[in-house]
C-alpha cells in the first residue's frame, strides 16, 4: 500500500507536543527558553504583591467558610475590620518610627534647641532619678558635647552627630577615645534601636562627662 505524499507531515501534526524535540540550533533554543520564561507562570511575583494575594485569598477563604448565613457573614467582616485596623496601626507605627529617626539624624547629637552644658545635666538627672534611661543618657551625652564646645575643645558644628562627637574628641583626648566610642554607640542605641537604656549605661556616660570636664587640652595632646 503507497502512503500519499502528505502523510509524513499528518503524522508529525498528530504527534502534538508530545512528538519528537526539534533540532533547534543554539540560538534558537535561547529564544524558545526566554519566551518560555516570560510567559506568566514563570513571571516573579513582587513582595508587596504576594502579601497582597495572600491577604486577599484568606479573606476569601474566611467568607466561603463562615457558617450561619449572615450571622457567619458578620463575623467574618468584623475579622476583616479587626485585620485592616491592625495593618493601619503597624504602618502608622512604621512611619513614625521612620520619621522620628531622620529627624534626629537631621537635627544630630544637640537637637534643635540650645542648652548650656549644665542644663543639660540637670535635666539629664532629672530623667535618672524619673528612671527614664534612655532619654537621661541622651542628655547627659549631649552635657559632654556641649560642654567640650563651651570650652573650646571642640569648634561647634550643627548637626554633629554622636559618632562624630567620639571621633572629633577623640583625636583631641586620645586617652578617652574608647569610653567615648562607647558613650556614642550607647547614644545611638536608644536613640534608633530605641534599646530602654539601663542605670549603668547611664552612670557610664556620667563618669565619662565628669572625666572630660577634669581633662584639660594642650595643643594635640590629653591632660
Amino acid at each position: 500500500m503507497t502512503l500519499p505524499a502528505s502523510a509524513p507531515a499528518a503524522a508529525l501534526a498528530a504527534l502534538g507536543p508530545s512528538g519528537p524535540p526539534l533540532d533547534l540550533g543554539r540560538d534558537e533554543a535561547g529564544q524558545e527558553a526566554a519566551k518560555e520564561l516570560l510567559r506568566s507562570g514563570y513571571q516573579q511575583e513582587s513582595l508587596v504583591d504576594r502579601l497582597w494575594r495572600h491577604l486577599t485569598q484568606f479573606l476569601g477563604d474566611l467568607f466561603d467558610s463562615a457558617p450561619g448565613g449572615q450571622a457567619g457573614g458578620v463575623v467574618a467582616l468584623i475579622v476583616i475590620v479587626a485585620v485592616l485596623v491592625l495593618l493601619a496601626a503597624l504602618l502608622l507605627w512604621s512611619l513614625r518610627r521612620v520619621s522620628r529617626s531622620r529627624r534626629a539624624v537631621e537635627e544630630g547629637l544637640l537637637g534643635g534647641g540650645v542648652r548650656t552644658a549644665a542644663e543639660h545635666r540637670a535635666e539629664a538627672e532629672r530623667l535618672a532619678a524619673a528612671e527614664n534611661w534612655a532619654e537621661a543618657i541622651r542628655e547627659r551625652l549631649r552635657a559632654v558635647a556641649r560642654d567640650l564646645e563651651e570650652r573650646a575643645v571642640l569648634t561647634p558644628m550643627p548637626g554633629r552627630t554622636a559618632v562624630e562627637l567620639a571621633a572629633d574628641a577623640g583625636r583631641v583626648l586620645p586617652a578617652h577615645a574608647a569610653a567615648l566610642t562607647a558613650a556614642a554607640r550607647l547614644f545611638d542605641d536608644v536613640t534608633y534601636g530605641e534599646a530602654p537604656g539601663s542605670r549603668e549605661g547611664y552612670a557610664s556616660v556620667a563618669e565619662l562627662d565628669g572625666r572630660l570636664s577634669a581633662a584639660r587640652v594642650s595643643l594635640g595632646a590629653d591632660a
